[in-house]
């Protein structure tokens, strides 16, 4: 398997290559190969997690001899419109594309669908439009049930007597499709002991337009957690935290920190994540945020390539799901990985498959 450290050799060198492209671009990136052009949008290089995706599309596509113009939106919607715009002009034959805000791209695609060019939603589905080809992403109902799972578990909620137990719930960004779909893979789990008690989110925020983070970002979690524990809390203490991603576990557990938590009387409580960004797999080898979920990133960027071969080529393109994942227009096929739930029991699997390397665990 591709070790992540040789992926991720280079990473910083490509955010200065990108940096220096162009004014409002966001970057890019080309090969000198005989292949047709891609184009790929990502959405924004603050996240270790976005390069490696960025770098692994790159590469995957000119070990298959094609060109790559690979641009990053910084977490600005309409600049990301405008890269796109600005790859179609170019001539890409294929575009890849995660978006910053799912619903802000229907202009700009039907301008992808007039030339021709095939549309792949990488992680995160394109919404309201029928000028998106393909999906490909990891099982993201899986994720949250994986999230919740771990909560059920380590409070021991399925002997039916434990309890009740204070939680406090976390979403992501409100414009990211897969949101909604973490959360209710997690509340399908968790409303069940909401109901008969085991579980109480003592702040009273559990509608999901109250508990999204938006552009899932630590700081503003971490300010949110700051409030519901200055407001609420008290004699009590919090038992777990529904966390969606490990940036907003970052956050939240700074601000439980700040409240004294992480002594013998006032124990840090269950803190979830997602992603496996390596901040965050180093705190649960300290015993400070307790999950993770693991998505091999290099696999999805694996099976986008696959994807633009397929299309470019004429093949039949191979599908996992061509219902379930409706954009409001249409069912968009998809091609869906399994993710992995990660702790302390068992981060060796991050060795194992060269994401990480013992050395950067220390």
């Amino acid at each position: 398997m591709l070790n992540r450290r040789a992926v991720l050799t280079g990473v910083a060198s490509l955010a200065v290559t990108l940096s220096a492209c162009g004014k409002g671009d966001g970057g890019s990136s080309a090969s000198d190969s005989e292949g047709g052009v891609v184009g790929i949008a990502m959405p924004t290089r603050s996240s270790e997690r976005w390069l490696l995706d960025g770098k692994s599309i790159v590469e995957g596509l000119e070990d298959r001899k094609y060109k790559a113009q690979l641009v990053y939106g910084d977490d600005d919607p309409k600049a990301q419109v405008a890269q796109i715009g600005k790859l179609i002009t170019a001539g890409v034959e294929a575009l890849i594309i995660a978006a910053i805000d799912n619903k802000s791209l229907n202009g700009v695609l039907k301008k992808a669908a007039a030339a021709g060019i095939p549309v792949i939603a990488y992680d995160r589905l394109i919404l309201g439009t029928k000028d998106v080809d393909y999906y490909v992403s990891f099982d993201n109902e899986m994720v949250g049930r994986m999230q919740a799972h771990y909560i059920i578990t380590k409070l021991g909620l399925e002997d039916g007597e434990k309890g009740p137990f204070n939680i406090e719930l976390f979403a992501g960004s409100p414009d990211d499709n897969n949101t909604r779909y973490f959360f209710d893979g997690s509340m399908a789990l968790l409303q069940p002991y909401l109901d008969n008690g085991q579980l109480v989110v003592p702040s009273g925020q559990t509608d999901f337009e109250k508990v999204t983070t938006l552009r899932w970002d630590g700081p503003t979690a971490q300010k949110r957690m700051d409030g519901i524990l200055a407001d609420t809390y008290g004699a009590k203490q919090v038992d777990a935290v529904l966390s969606p991603y490990d940036g907003i576990s970052r956050g939240v557990l700074a601000a439980l920190f700040s409240d004294g938590y992480d002594t013998a009387a006032k124990p840090l409580p269950i803190v979830t994540g997602q992603d496996a960004e390596l901040p965050s797999v180093k705190s649960i080898i300290a015993g400070d945020q307790a999950q993770t979920v693991y998505k091999d990133v290099r696999q999805l960027a694996y099976a986008a390539v696959l994807m633009v071969e397929e299309i470019l080529n004429d093949r039949v393109v191979s599908v996992d799901d061509s219902q379930t994942y409706k954009n409001g227009v249409k069912p968009v096929p998809a091609v869906l990985l399994q993710p992995t739930s990660i702790d302390k029991s068992n981060y060796v699997t991050l060795i194992n498959d060269g994401y990480f390397t013992e050395k950067e665990l220390k």
